[in-house]
């Protein structure tokens, strides 16, 4: 197969590791800058250029979308799904899990567990608000956050007040959710490919922090998840529509809950812990559904 990676750089661990694991299976792999892409727009000829020349004869594209290029990055992802080229993650599913309250609301109607969430528009609403979700701790987190970024723990009634009006006076979007006390600090990451779990890791969040990301501090084991934990990683998966993603678990007293579904998780962190080759379990996914394509089309 011939195929693209759609990242900034060949340098990232997660892009290196995509472009190994092709190679080793075989297949002929190049890695594209999506800010570098131009594209024609047309009826019955969809284009891509890069660098000068024609982006053609692609069987599959893997995309790479930081949160900061997720507008024009989809959009590249978009035109090579015009083209009829195989991507196991969409510009629909992307846009789906980097919008957090548009995540939310559609975990929420599948029935899948998440921690109690509220949003709001007008400050004049804010003390109802609160009210709604119950005493503090609070989780404030910008919609368009990631990796941990606009983040922040309110403790007390006033500091969920005060926050919830200096995120508006910065007009940004948030969301407000339950503190989950007995997670204590740690969530669990599940690598979904297609309709399975294929590695977890359990991330702890250093001391003094309530965010387990690694790059703040947080160190990653491996875990083993039950049957309920796997069911509903995979759930929010497949709700999202990815193929491949990162779901972020906490463990509650009421069961699994979803904190977040990453439609670009990185391999480095994950294939540490678990000591699985997570990049070549995608490269093998993508051949399988690359064949069953070219299968249906005979």
């Amino acid at each position: 197969m011939k195929i693209a990676v759609l990242s900034r750089s060949r340098r990232i661990y997660s892009t290196k590791r995509l472009v190994e694991a092709a190679i080793a299976r075989g297949h002929v792999v190049r890695v594209i800058d999506p800010l570098r892409c131009y594209m024609r727009i047309s009826p019955g000829l969809a284009e891509i250029h890069f660098r000068g020349r024609v982006v053609e004869g692609y069987d599959a594209v893997i995309p790479r979308i930081g949160a900061s290029i997720t507008f024009y990055g989809t959009a590249v992802v978009r035109q090579f799904e015009s083209m009829g080229v195989y991507t196991p993650n969409t510009s629909d599913a992307i846009l789906r899990a980097r919008d957090k309250l548009r995540a939310m609301q559609l975990l929420s109607q599948q029935g899948i567990g998440m921690p109690t969430t509220v949003c709001a528009d007008s400050p004049d609403d804010s003390e109802d608000l609160i009210k709604m979700l119950g005493e503090p701790p609070h989780v404030l987190k910008l919609v368009q956050g990631t990796q941990g970024q606009g983040v922040v723990l309110a403790e007390t009634h006033s500091a969920s007040l005060s926050l919830a009006e200096a995120f508006r006076g910065v007009r940004e979007h948030f969301l407000m959710q339950e503190f989950i006390r007995e997670a204590k600090g740690a969530d669990l990451r599940a690598f979904v490919v297609g309709n399975r779990v294929v590695a977890a890791m359990m991330r702890q969040a250093r001391e003094g922090e309530f965010r387990s990301n690694l790059h703040r501090g947080g160190h990653a084991l491996r875990v083993k998840l039950t049957k309920e934990e796997r069911e509903t990683a995979i759930a929010a998966s497949q709700t999202m529509g990815l193929g491949v993603s990162g779901v972020d678990l906490l463990r509650s007293d009421r069961g699994p809950l979803v904190l977040e579904v990453n439609a670009s998780p990185g391999l480095e962190g994950i294939e540490a812990a678990s000591g699985i080759d997570v990049s070549g379990l995608i490269i093998e996914h993508i051949e399988k559904a690359v064949a069953k394509r070219e299968a249906r089309k005979q």
